[in-house]
């Protein structure tokens, strides 16, 4: 038994006991991924199906007048037309979707997009994000609902949207729009305040792009930077708006099975969460709307709702008789509409003792999230304790198309601002950022932690052997580099639900309304599942991605890990005891003295007594043991919690730069990282690479650049918005943090924090190797060169 002679318990089994979990095991969809047999969205193509292509504004910001579509509706093969935006809608973004179409074939859809004639008002826009704001009054004006709107979309922090409805009042009546924003997972603490909030008329004065969204002192910052002792060190830093280019792109298939009940697959990361939503879209009972999908080829935090184009195909489906209508995005309205991480901005002043404590931070940052505005990354990051510290920050409204949760929302960007001044800092005085970091540790949440992470990176990349001084002073264009930043992340599970039944022939099932995006969710459940059942995990089978199995929540927040897990755990331990009950007559034992090992049921003092697993199963009856397991998202409801939060890692880079062309090669980048208790230690470290090719590509190519002048994205496509290819990632190495200290701590959420650091590690990296801050991310050749050059212009 697991914890002396007692039934199974939930609580996770101690590292002696366990025979699957922190294993490797190959991952169980891989030969599916792989072979082509794993079905998407895209792959859908039902009896009947209609292709579907809409018409897209081409102007950053206009007003639709007329939309004229009959002699579209005349055309062969036309079956179906849709408005989506009625005339007089003001539009925001250039690529907005206007009117869709549902015909025969995909040709016969496009030619009657040309034939609908579309009349626009154009409005001015504005795109600029990057260009350093003056100095902005504070926004007082009443908020309006798309205000709210933004400021939802762009995740400003809950304390901070409530204060600002309190102080501003809302131009409209709460209860609809709440109603609809409680459908939407909106947090009921920012509901509260919107229904009590006061509503004031609208200010008719033309809206400044710039909205000043923070400002926060904390300490004595103006005394600190006042010190004739200490060093102040003073940069410009920041990210780019970049998108998240899911490889498969946003869409769905959507039809009628009968006139009240709509069948849906839409690729996203929150099966069980879509039927709410889209009933909400479409006016209809939640409970009519059926959702399923196999695979989801990307979401990235931008697959949570079922978005206008759901809608609009649903719709389409209905006036053609309910027959198939697949809608999936073109690369370039992917590309243009389904999402973008904002960009941050920030002059930074860092105050440091000659003998490197930080004592101050000074920061006036900006940054966009489309026409919402954005709200504020979180600075200073994990140095949170800093005593004296003044931010400022300003949201900027762009009409660049809207931002949505990309991974770690906030945090990257929080990272290459606050890592790479410090890092400045530390090269200010002429001290080993790895000494600084170290000396500094106490400043965050999780110091021992980091110290430990530290000196693993330190081992795997060598660096107190192999690191230099700013500017690498060997002759030739080729320079090399070293450098390093520290992240954190939450990563506690979501509610999640799971049944689980073991059938007299032996055979297991378990059912479950979540979605594996690709990071080894499967392969998690059925590795807790069989350690907890004593089965190899190709003897249960998983059935998930359906709203017909229980819910689960959505994949975000790097939530999933410990959702998934904990509900199977519960559901697993009271399925076996029941079997343990039904059992220990036959062994002459008591279901207390059994245990579930190796396949079969047995002693545990005596495990010659012991039954095969089907033989054991036979002994039920003819009815089938049926568990259910429920992990709560309050984790007082848990009882024993078997997830937590709060997780910390350290990552290195690598780099050589070449000052004649200012391309960047990444040689080797090194990611240590806790997460808790590791259920599958192969794709916890698969989570890694790919964060790390991720943050390779975020830091060195990706960046979604507007034309001034149109309004328009200029790069809508994946031969100019590059991502990173085999040849561009270098040597990865990755280092799991277990054992004790860490497994005790329960499951924690993996998949977003090892891509919040590359981006910061590879600037501090180019800034070692050429001895020039190059900023903001990306890392691209002109930038570096333009560094370069500015360096020898001051030189």
């Amino acid at each position: 038994m697991e914890r002396g002679h007692s039934m199974v318990s939930y609580e996770w089994p101690d590292a002696q006991h366990r025979s699957e979990i922190g294993k490797r095991e190959l991952r169980v969809d891989g030969p599916d991924k792989v072979s082509g047999r794993a079905k998407y969205t895209f792959d859908a193509n039902p009896p009947g199906l209609l292709f579907s292509k809409v018409v897209t504004a081409p102007y950053a910001h206009c007003r639709v007048k007329s939309i004229d579509t009959s002699a579209a509706e005349k055309m062969p093969g036309v079956k179906a037309i849709e408005i989506m935006q009625e005339p007089g809608k003001e539009i925001h973004w250039a690529g907005d979707q206007v009117v869709a179409v549902a015909a025969t074939s995909e040709e016969a859809a496009r030619d009657a997009l040309r034939a609908i004639k579309v009349e626009y008002e154009v409005l001015p826009h504005f795109v600029d994000d990057f260009t350093e704001p003056g100095n902005v009054e504070a926004d007082t004006s009443p908020l309006t609902q798309d205000d709210v709107i933004g400021m939802f979309s762009n995740q400003v922090p809950e304390p901070e949207m409530i204060a600002a409805i309190k102080s501003r009042g809302i131009t409209f009546q709460p209860g609809p729009f709440v109603d609809q924003a409680a459908k939407q997972g909106a947090p009921k603490p920012v509901l509260d305040a919107l229904q009590s909030a006061q509503v004031k008329p609208a200010e008719n004065q033309p809206k400044s792009p710039y909205k000043l969204q923070n400002a926060r002192v904390q300490g004595d910052p103006d005394k600190a930077f006042a010190d004739p002792e200490i060093v102040i060190s003073e940069g410009l830093y920041g990210a780019s708006v970049i998108t998240h280019c899911c490889l498969e792109s946003h869409g769905v298939v959507a039809m009628w099975t009968d006139p009240e009940h709509l069948d849906v697959q839409v690729s996203t990361q929150n099966v069980s969460g879509i039927p709410a939503q889209l009933a909400t879209l479409m006016q209809m009972p939640a409970a009519n709307i059926h959702m399923h999908q196999q695979n989801v080829g990307g979401g990235f935090g931008s697959k949570f709702a079922p978005d206008a184009w759901s809608k609009a195909a649903a719709q389409l489906s209905k006036k053609a008789d309910g027959k198939p209508v697949k809608l999936m995005l073109e690369r370039a309205e992917e590309l243009e509409v389904a999402g973008a991480r904002p960009s941050a901005f920030s002059r930074v002043r860092v105050a440091v003792k000659k003998e490197g404590t930080i004592v101050g931070w000074d920061s006036k940052s900006w940054g966009t999230g489309g026409p919402g505005g954005g709200g504020m990354p979180p600075i200073p990051y994990v140095f949170t304790k800093i005593p004296n510290v003044r931010t400022q920050h300003t949201a900027i409204s762009t009409n660049a198309g809207p931002s949505r949760a990309w991974r770690a929302p906030n945090h990257p960007q929080a990272a290459a601002i606050t890592m790479c001044a410090l890092d400045d800092a530390a090269a200010r005085i002429g001290m080993d950022p790895y000494d600084f970091w170290m000396k500094n540790l106490d400043l965050t949440a999780r110091a021992d932690v980091y110290r430990q992470e530290l000196e693993k990176a330190d081992e795997l990349m060598r660096w107190k052997q192999r690191w230099h001084a700013r500017g690498d002073k060997s002759a030739g264009p080729l320079k090399r580099g070293m450098g390093l930043s520290i992240h954190t992340w939450g990563g506690r599970g979501h509610a999640s639900d799971c049944d689980l039944a073991i059938y007299p022939d032996g055979s297991v099932d378990i059912k479950m309304g979540t979605q594996d995006l690709g990071t080894g969710t499967r392969t998690a459940i059925l590795m807790v599942a069989g350690e907890t059942l004593g089965l190899p995990i190709e003897a249960i089978k998983l059935n998930i991605g359906d709203t017909n199995y229980p819910k689960s929540g959505g994949s975000g927040g790097s939530t999933t890990i410990g959702g998934v897990s904990s509900s199977t755990r519960r559901a697993a331990v009271d399925a076996v005891n029941e079997l343990f009950a039904n059992v220990a007559p036959v062994l002459n034992a008591k279901p207390e003295d059994l245990e579930a090992k190796q396949g079969t049921i047995r002693v545990a003092a005596d495990p010659k007594r012991s039954l095969t697993w089907k033989q054991a199963c036979a002994k039920i009856g003819a009815v089938a043991i049926t568990a259910h397991g429920h992990n709560d998202s309050t984790p007082a409801k848990n009882k024993p919690d078997l997830t937590n939060s709060g997780v910390g890692g350290v990552q290195m880079a690598d780099v050589t730069v070449d000052t004649d062309t200012g391309i960047v090669r990444v040689n080797k980048m090194v990611a240590v990282q806790d997460c808790g208790l590791i259920v599958s230690l192969t794709t916890a470290e698969s989570q890694c690479y790919g964060a790390l090719i991720m943050g390779i590509a975020y830091s060195l190519y990706e960046e979604k650049i507007m034309d001034p002048t149109t309004g328009r994205m200029l790069n809508p496509n994946m031969e100019f918005y590059r991502l990173a290819g085999i040849g561009d990632i270098g040597e990865l190495v990755v280092h799991m943090m277990t054992g004790p200290g860490y497994d005790e701590r329960g499951v924690i959420g993996l998949g977003e924090p090892p891509v919040i650091s590359p981006g910061a590690a590879l600037s501090n990296a180019v800034a070692n190797a050429i001895g020039v801050r190059v900023a903001p991310l990306p890392l691209t050749p002109n930038r570096v060169l333009a560094a370069l050059g500015a360096q020898k212009g001051g030189a």
